[in-house]
């Protein structure tokens, strides 16, 4: 398992320079801060998977199927609402080689039944959202303010850079974990899987 004891701002840093090398994810971040969204974030794998590619000296493309473009608006929790926003936002970003995936946080309960078998309960902010999200590497979010990358990680990032996969069981199941574990254990083999 690879360590990593810098702090928080350092590894943040980090990041950032990694973000940087990555012509198309980057690219996405610098022209969603142009859209006028407030509250949003590009997150979860495309951040753990494109820093483990530099990690293990793999394209930074790898294994990466898409990027989540995450928004909070709870303005209008319709599906014509959402995709208004969807058709926006793809507007106002060039095509890229990797598919964005564009949702709305505030109305994910709405439809996680129907896609994972059981209900959740309505996020209240978009950090919300992350502190949900599957695994500790991949409950991140980024976006720029004022040429400046925030970054939201409310597990930190030691497991990112770790390699480490760890349950974040707020609310996935076991099953949905090991899938997710099978499926990258296959592109990053050097992993360190922590068992559910």
């Amino acid at each position: 398992m690879l360590v990593d004891n810098t702090d928080l701002q350092t590894q943040i840093k980090r990041l950032a320079k990694i973000l940087e090398q990555s012509q198309p994810l980057y690219r996405i971040i610098e022209q969603a801060a142009g859209i006028g969204l407030k509250d949003y974030y590009i997150g979860a794998g495309c951040i753990a998977q494109t820093v483990w590619n530099d990690q293990t000296d793999l394209a930074l493309t790898h294994g990466i199927s898409d990027i989540d473009f995450v928004y909070y608006d709870n303005f209008d929790l319709s599906f014509q609402a959402e995709n208004v926003a969807i058709e926006r936002i793809t507007r106002m970003i060039e095509p890229c080689e990797i598919k964005l995936d564009i949702k709305n946080q505030a109305r994910v309960h709405l439809w996680y039944k129907d896609y994972f078998g059981y209900e959740i309960a309505p996020y209240d902010s978009i950090e919300c959202a992350i502190n949900t999200w599957p695994t500790t590497a991949t409950s991140v979010g980024v976006r720029l303010e004022d040429g400046e990358l925030k970054v939201y990680v409310p597990f930190g990032l030691d497991d990112l850079f770790g390699m480490v996969v760890r349950a974040n069981k707020a609310q996935i199941t076991e099953e949905i974990y090991l899938q997710k574990v099978q499926k990258w254990c296959g592109k990053w083999p050097g992993l360190t899987i922590i068992p559910w």
